[in-house]
């Protein structure tokens, strides 16, 4: 099982340059496997922290599918930060906040997403 954070700032969001198993790099939203013991948003929080520095709190979630939960969540803390000395974080290349403009770093699996929270986002303005 996977859980990650959607965490969008203005018109940036935090993502993650990674090695994938299929062997590409590609932006991902930060996120990685649940422990044992861990709730989803639980994992959701250590592994956002582990891969950008960032504490946060989880709002919600907004796509569950085929044991991948992805969350909304809000930067409370920490500072963009890759920690490389942990071993879960090898495949990491790097982390940044990109803008929800540039295409070119969202992929198949990224773009969808990105589109929920941006509606998402948009709807709780109105």
């Amino acid at each position: 099982m996977i859980s990650q954070a959607l965490i969008l700032e203005g018109n940036k969001i935090l993502m993650v340059k990674q090695y994938v198993q299929r062997g590409d790099i590609v932006w991902n939203y930060p996120g990685g496997g649940i422990e044992d013991g861990e709730t989803t948003e639980q994992a959701c929080i250590r592994e956002v922290k582990e891969e950008t520095g960032y504490d946060v709190i989880v709002k919600h979630l907004i796509f569950e599918k085929s044991y991948k939960y992805t969350f909304i969540a809000e930067i409370v803390g920490g500072k963009l930060y890759l920690d490389s000395s942990i071993e879960a974080n090898s495949d990491i290349i790097d982390s940044a906040w990109i803008s929800i403009n540039d295409y070119e770093k969202f992929d198949k699996i990224t773009a969808p997403l990105l589109y929920l929270l941006v509606n998402h986002e948009t709807t709780k303005i109105l």
